[in-house]
């Protein structure tokens, strides 16, 4: 029988995508139902009020870039259509927007500390034996609070601008809204750039105090 070796890069990308899907499915949610508790349905009407991974899928962030990540074998990066928001709706518009823009980040971090405490769970249970879950499980640590700090990083289009100007209005932070498509272009020479590196140490930061809470550093 032939010696048949699975590419531990196609193993990683697999595990990825479904992490990905659901972690980005929530977060937009999460927008939606914070948006429509404080009187926006912009999201409902256009049918994104909905844990429905397809109603949120972006062609090129949530397929085309994913795919070319792997292939070229660059960080697996992506990212989901934006939920429609009209912070006119809202009774205190600055306050609730930025509710709002935080309600994203804050359910991968929720989702986080849910996928820790299976982790601790399955852990406890199988006395570390079941290697595939507990790896699966804690990528969904891993990559909710990347998705966490990533989106509160305060460059358009991510909810940490929105975040910044909400809590402090002016004419600095109003500039960041001026970089429009620009935005993401600077947010790929951030990724690429040796800040990322600072970047990434915060996130094990973060995952250390995880285990250091489970009692497993």
């Amino acid at each position: 029988m032939p010696d048949i070796q699975v590419n531990p890069k196609l193993i990683s990308f697999l595990t990825f995508i479904p992490m990905f899907i659901i972690s980005i499915t929530i977060h937009e949610f999460a927008h939606a139902f914070i948006a429509h508790k404080f009187g926006d349905d912009t999201a409902k009407n256009e049918g994104r009020y909905s844990l429905n991974p397809l109603k949120h899928i972006d062609l090129v962030g949530t397929i085309i870039l994913p795919i070319a990540s792997f292939v070229s074998g660059f960080a697996l990066i992506g990212w989901a259509k934006p939920v429609p928001i009209n912070s006119s709706n809202f009774k205190n518009r600055l306050r609730d927007d930025a509710i709002v823009s935080f309600a994203g980040p804050f359910s991968n971090f929720f989702l986080s500390v849910l996928f820790f405490v299976f982790f601790i769970f399955t852990y406890n249970l199988s006395n570390g034996q079941s290697e595939t879950i507990l790896s699966l499980l804690w990528y969904g640590v891993f990559f909710n609070v990347f998705l966490c700090l990533f989106n509160l990083i305060p460059i358009p289009p991510l909810d940490g601008a929105h975040i910044l100007f909400d809590l402090f209005p002016n004419k600095y932070t109003a500039s960041l809204f001026k970089f429009g498509l620009y935005g993401s272009f600077i947010l790929l020479l951030f990724i690429y750039s040796p800040l990322w590196n600072y970047f990434m140490e915060l996130v094990m930061w973060v995952l250390h105090i995880f285990l250091v809470i489970g009692n497993m550093a």
